[in-house]
């Protein structure tokens, strides 16, 4: 769980942008309706992966956001807004499961039927667990040396700069 808790922040965005991304993906063409047996194998794989984990916590947290913004432009309503915050997060509790209600469907329109029931039988099967265990982990390893190779490739890539400018008689 802790591994997952470092990726909050980039759940937090994708979230964000899936959110404002969503009138513009609703301006084309809806997806095919999916079964309700395909809807309820993605929503299995989705439980299986405990994907609600990821946003959980995302209506509080876009109240947060949006109280803080609201804030820094009135800064004379601080109490009040913050009043005002535990209020519409109340009002809006429960609403984060409409993003698993969208995931789901996705998955359905992404899957078929019976892609999506061969998915559930991998993950509750030995090697399906461990991928869900281990997965997070990986990830984050993986994260991890993107960035220490990106910072070790951005002293090349300066490296580079440099030798080209120092051709053309300029140091930087």
């Amino acid at each position: 769980m802790t591994s997952f808790l470092r990726f909050l922040p980039a759940v937090t965005l994708a979230v964000g942008l899936a959110l404002s991304a969503a009138p513009a993906v609703a301006q084309q063409a809806a997806p095919p309706k999916s079964s309700p047996a395909a809807i309820a194998a993605a929503k299995e794989i989705l439980t299986i992966k405990n994907a609600g984990a990821m946003y959980a916590n995302a209506v509080p947290g876009l109240v947060e956001k949006t109280k803080i913004a609201l804030i820094q432009q009135n800064l004379n309503y601080q109490k009040e807004l913050t009043d005002v915050a535990q209020v519409v997060a109340q009002q809006l509790k429960g609403r984060e499961s409409e993003i698993g209600e969208g995931m789901a469907q996705v998955y359905a329109s992404e899957f078929t039927e019976q892609e999506l029931k061969d998915l559930v039988t991998f993950y509750k099967s030995p090697l399906g667990k461990k991928l869900i265990d281990a997965e997070p982990r990986a990830i984050g390893l993986s994260m991890a040396f993107m960035n220490s190779w990106a910072q070790n490739f951005s002293e090349t890539v300066m490296g580079n700069f440099r030798a080209e400018m120092r051709k053309r008689g300029k140091e930087i």
